[in-house]
């Protein structure tokens, strides 16, 4: 024979199997936490507090774009006035951003 035995042989797998495997996969949850999951719970805590903090005469931002001032407040309902004697009811999970004070004039003066 033109082969010999010894190469036909399988060998035995290097390293520690599932052992080494341990800290790879622990490093990974570990960068996923802190990568993805940490901060959206983060963002989801600090858009509550903000929500919760509304208050009459707010200026807000709407997850539509919808520019207005909080006209009233209701346990899960907040009126917005979008324009003079315009007002719109919206969830209060809808208000995505809270606006400095005069912000809503000085961009009806840009226009």
């Amino acid at each position: 024979m033109l082969i010999s035995e010894a190469y036909a042989q399988a060998s035995a797998p290097a390293g520690g199997g599932m052992l080494m495997e341990l800290p790879l996969i622990a490093l990974v949850i570990a960068i996923f936490y802190f990568v993805v999951i940490r901060p959206q719970t983060k963002r989801t805590k600090e858009q509550k507090l903000m929500i919760e903090a509304l208050q009459k005469g707010d200026e807000v931002v709407t997850s539509g774009g919808v520019l207005g001032r909080v006209a009233k407040l209701t346990e899960n309902y907040v009126i917005l006035d979008i324009f003079p004697s315009v007002e719109i009811t919206l969830q209060k999970t809808a208000i995505q951003t809270l606006l400095p004070k005069g912000t809503l004039k000085s961009i009806e003066k840009e226009k």
